[in-house]
């Protein structure tokens, strides 16, 4: 039996609705009382995971695809390569440097002695155009709060600079290597709270050998936490960007002529419904909206064109969805997404289309990695059955080599992918990855995890997972859904699963489960759920909704009491996508499908087995939510089922980043789930 969890009467009425909340006071991390109730729950569901059978030999296996050697595409500064490397005899990845394609290979970070329980970690890195400073952010468990520091490349030594606050930044360096550009947060205390801090972000300007104390304020806060603000300076240092993001689906753009003192801030795009981002070559601004184009456009316009009826269109819209245009070798790279798989395609700069990049197969690339002004570039290339392959490309003449690739002891010749379609509750159709083993029977037996996310208009692709061959190995199935909510088939698909059209992201996963139980792929007694992050809200709701649809449930780093998330975490910069409980249709919503507010008022229910996942350290997604629907399903389970509750230390919202975490937590997810699912 877990450990018993007190309940406290506490209700309010909001909007004609009585809201109960008995969990309430889990929502405190620093009371004692909830110290030490999480660690009775960690306690309680490590020793019911230790206990499972074949967890030592999911372990070795899993250790073996875990542990691997690759190597990163390089970036390429004034003759210096910048690359990651990671090592099968390392927890952590390394960063190298070298002079020229042939020269030395150099350490540039280490973070594996950073700490000596391997808490600190390097959470990304910046080089200057000139190769000769490298800033770079430092990050505590793995969270995303940060601090930015600039590293001397040849000595390998620090500058001195440290600036706190770099929670959402990246280092945009000016071309002449002298100073960057990056987000800057205050810390959180007096009238700066976690939750009201994105309104609060600057863009900043930060020159090397000075006190960054002293940074000049480039763009001020726009004082909404409902907003990003972030910018960047363009590559010849002509034109400073400023961008403020309204949750994921429309954006502000600004501009100004960073070459003369006292510019003001032009605005190339305000007010409009629909998402913006710019990429400036040559005083050109190349535009990827999906303004009036769902499945997106690229667009051009110059400084001079503050009316956008002067843009032209240099790619119109197709039944592909471009997701991403950037500037490589004096050509346009586009990005594709064709029934949730990837394409590459070279233009030229006028939008003439000049060939397609051959890809190995059918899977996944982010496109191609380079300098506008460099004929060489980079790209990789991942499937469900292949892990990442790197690609060295001319952009002129399209003559590609192999470049790197993940070697691991596998055999996939066994291994398919099928795409299959179904219809959702509305009819609406749902496209669906299954993979599985080929000799597979489809008689209702099969152990399946069907994973979903469903929102933030994030793409679920093919890729490779070393945890879904061992899963696979077992005689498992592993079934992929895009459902609406995600990016796959653009903004219009984005859009049918946010704000009051939440449900209709449960109702695909619903439907999902449905086809492949009729299809005798599985059946109720053998499927799992999984998701995290906006996924652990997905199953938070499977649970609560449709209990007798599964026999287990991961519920990782989620969001659950959505009548309260805008007042934790990052919560309100998501509150352009799924709604203010502070307004009377979007409560209604909220309150409808909110999987704490319906654990809570739905009394004794059988419960499938269900593992939660938390972070002690995730300042993204407020860890109270995954405390107190644990709390209320062990409270009202009627079943024999165990409810779980896994806590993670020294790791944020990915997790920690050491590998042996990783391992640590695959295995015992998936002997939790072999040992329901058997």
């Amino acid at each position: 039996m877990p450990p018993a969890t007190r309940e406290e009467a506490i209700s309010e009425t909001l909007f004609g609705k009585t809201v109960r909340d008995p969990f309430r006071w889990l929502e405190d991390e620093t009371a004692p009382e909830v110290q030490q109730w999480m660690n009775e729950q960690d306690d309680y569901t490590r020793k019911g995971l230790a206990t499972l059978p074949n967890r030592e030999t999911i372990e070795a296996r899993i250790k073996e695809l875990f542990y691997y050697d690759s190597i990163g595409a390089p970036t390429h500064r004034n003759g210096r390569y910048f690359y990651s490397r990671k090592h099968a005899d390392k927890e952590k990845t390394i960063v190298y440097w070298k002079q020229g394609e042939d020269g030395e290979e150099t350490v540039l970070f280490d973070p594996n002695g950073w700490s000596a329980d391997g808490s600190t970690g390097l959470h990304g890195y910046w080089p200057s155009y000139d190769g000769k400073h490298v800033a770079f952010q430092i990050s505590e468990n793995n969270s995303d709060e940060t601090v930015m520091h600039v590293l001397e490349v040849a000595t390998g030594k620090e500058t001195g600079i440290v600036i706190e606050g770099t929670k959402y930044a990246a280092a945009s360096w000016t071309p002449d290597s002298l100073a960057f550009y990056y987000t800057w947060v205050p810390p959180i205390g007096g009238t700066v709270s976690i939750a009201d801090r994105p309104g609060f972000a600057e863009l900043r300007s930060h020159v090397i050998g000075t006190d960054p104390a002293n940074d000049a304020i480039v763009h001020p806060a726009t004082g909404s936490a409902e907003t990003f603000l972030g910018g960047g300076i363009s590559r010849d240092g002509h034109w400073l960007l400023a961008q403020i993001q309204h949750g994921w689906n429309s954006s502000d753009i600004y501009f100004k002529d960073a070459r003369v003192a006292g510019a003001e801030w032009q605005p190339l795009v305000v007010g409009i419904e629909a998402n913006f981002s710019v990429e400036i070559w040559e005083d050109v601004f190349y535009i990827h909206t999906n303004d009036g184009a769902p499945r997106y456009k690229l667009m051009r316009a110059t400084p001079t064109m503050s009316d956008r009826t002067q843009w032209t269109v240099l790619v119109a819209e197709t039944d592909a969805t471009l997701e991403h245009a950037s500037v490589v070798g004096n050509h346009l790279v586009l990005g594709y997404l064709e029934n949730a798989c990837s394409r590459l395609a070279i233009h030229t700069l006028r939008g003439a289309h000049v060939r397609d990049v051959v890809l190995p197969g059918i899977g996944t690339s982010s496109g191609i990695s380079g300098e506008p002004d460099e004929d060489l570039g980079y790209f990789a290339f991942t499937s469900f059955t292949e892990p990442q392959q790197i690609f060295r490309t001319s952009i002129s003449t399209g003559a590609t080599t192999e470049w790197a690739r993940i070697n691991l002891p596998i055999d996939t010749s066994k291994i398919t992918t099928e795409q299959v379609w179904f219809p959702s509750k509305d009819g609406t159709k749902i496209s669906m990855f299954i993979i599985h083993n080929k000799d597979v029977k489809r008689d209702g037996s099969n152990p399946t995890i069907l994973y979903g996310y469903g929102g933030f208009s994030v793409s679920m692709t093919p890729g490779f997972a070393g945890s879904r061959i061992v899963w696979l190995a077992q005689g498992g199935v592993y079934a992929i859904p895009n459902l609406r909510g995600g990016g796959e088939y653009g903004e219009d698909w984005h859009k049918a699963g946010m704000l009051l059209e939440k449900q209709n992201v449960f109702d695909d996963f619903i439907a999902a489960a449905e086809y492949l139980q009729r299809e005798g792929w599985t059946s109720a007694n053998h499927l799992a759920v999984s998701g995290g992050s906006n996924g652990g809200l997905l199953t938070g709701a499977m649970v609560t909704q449709r209990p007798e649809l599964f026999r287990a449930v991961i519920i990782g780093v989620p969001l659950l009491d959505m009548l309260r998330y805008q007042l934790f975490g990052s919560g309100k910069t998501w509150v352009p996508e799924y709604g203010s409980p502070d307004d009377a249709e979007q409560f209604a919503v909220l309150w409808s499908y909110s999987p704490y507010r319906v654990a809570v008022d739905g009394g004794k229910r059988a419960y499938p087995a269900t593992l939660f996942e938390s972070a002690d350290h995730d300042d993204r997604v407020d860890p109270m939510h995954a405390r107190k629907l644990a709390a209320a399903l062990q409270a009202s389970q009627s079943g024999p089922a165990p409810i779980y509750l896994r806590i993670e230390r020294n790791a944020g919202h990915g997790g920690a980043d050491m590998v042996k975490s990783a391992v640590g937590r695959v295995v015992d997810q998936f002997a939790f789930l072999l040992h329901e699912l058997k």
